[in-house]
C-alpha cells in the first residue's frame, strides 16, 4: 500500500511541548493556513502503544483544511516525559486533559487507536462537555486472550533486537510495508523497559464497563483482522461502526486520505 499522492491544500505543521502532570508534552500540530481562525471543532489524536504521534504522520495535514489537529506523544512515548511509575488508562487521559486546559479548549473531538483509544474513551468520560465525538480504532475489549510483550534485556549479540523485531512484526501483521515498519520499529526501542506500560494499562482496563459509560457520538472504524471492534460497537450506547478495507498498521499514515473522509463525514454531519 502506498501513500496517498493526493493533493491537500497547504496547512501549517509544527511540534511544541505543553506542560502536563508528567512533566513536558510532545505534540504536532496542523492548521490551516487561514491565520488559525477556523470554525469547525478541533480534533486530538491518540495513538496506539509502543507507538507515537509520528504514525498520524499524513492523517493531520488531510485532516487540517479546515480544523486545527493535534497529535500527542503520550506521556513516555515519543518526545514526552516519562512517568515515574507505571500509570493506567485514565492517569493517561488525565495527561491529555492537562494539555486541553492548557490550550483553554472547551470543546474538542478525539481520534484514538489502539491503546489511545482507551485514553480517548477515559478522557470522554472524565470531560463529558468537553468532547464532542470520538473516533475509536482498535479499542482494548479484554478478548482474546491478549499478553504484554516482554523484549528480553540487551545482549552482546543483539539476538534480543531480533526477538522484539518479529514479536512487533507478528502483532502488527504482514499488511504494513517493511520501511513503514521499520521505522516504527526504531521508535519502539527507545522506550526501554517501561515501553510496555501503555499495553499493560490497555490489559488491565475494564473495556465493556467503561465503554458503556460514553454518551458522545462515536465511530468505530473496523479495519482488516480487527475482530474486536464489534464487541467495542456493541457496548457503546451511541456509536456506529464502518468498515475500512486495510490493515491497522499504519492505518492513519498509509491510508490517510481514505480515512480522513471517512472521519470528516462523522465529525461534520
Amino acid at each position: 500500500m502506498k501513500k496517498s499522492s493526493l493533493h491537500h491544500p497547504v496547512v501549517n505543521q509544527r511540534r511544541a511541548y505543553f506542560e502536563c502532570r508528567y512533566g513536558q508534552l510532545h505534540v504536532r500540530t496542523a492548521f490551516p493556513s487561514t491565520g488559525g481562525f477556523d470554525e469547525l471543532t478541533p480534533l486530538i489524536c491518540l495513538h496506539e502503544s509502543p507507538r507515537s504521534s509520528a504514525a498520524f504522520g499524513e492523517f493531520l495535514p488531510a485532516m487540517a483544511v479546515d480544523r486545527s489537529v493535534y497529535a500527542c506523544d503520550t506521556p513516555g512515548y515519543g518526545e514526552s516525559d516519562a512517568p515515574s511509575a507505571a500509570p493506567s488508562v485514565a492517569d493517561y487521559a488525565a495527561a491529555i486533559g492537562d494539555f486541553l486546559d492548557g490550550l483553554r479548549l472547551r470543546e474538542a473531538d478525539v481520534v484514538g487507536a489502539g491503546t489511545g483509544a482507551a485514553m480517548a474513551v477515559e478522557l470522554a468520560l472524565a470531560r463529558p462537555q468537553g468532547v464532542r465525538r470520538l473516533v475509536l480504532v482498535a479499542p482494548p475489549t479484554g478478548l482474546g486472550g491478549a499478553r504484554v510483550a516482554l523484549t528480553p534485556p540487551p545482549s552482546e549479540d543483539g539476538a534480543h533486537l531480533t526477538f522484539a523485531w518479529r514479536q512487533s512484526r507478528a502483532q502488527r501483521g504482514a499488511g504494513e510495508p517493511l520501511d513503514h515498519f521499520a521505522a516504527g520499529f526504531a521508535e519502539e526501542l527507545r522506550h526501554g523497559s517501561r515501553g510496555i506500560w501503555g499495553a499493560a494499562a490497555s490489559l488491565a482496563w475494564p473495556a465493556q464497563e467503561r465503554l458503556a459509560l460514553v454518551r458522545q457520538q462515536a465511530l468505530v472504524l473496523r479495519t482488516e483482522g480487527m475482530e474486536g471492534a464489534l464487541d467495542a460497537c456493541a457496548w457503546l450506547p451511541r456509536a456506529v461502526q464502518e468498515d475500512v478495507q486495510a490493515p491497522a498498521a499504519g492505518l492513519f499514515d498509509l491510508s490517510a486520505d481514505a480515512v480522513a473522509t471517512r472521519v470528516r463525514a462523522f465529525l461534520d454531519r
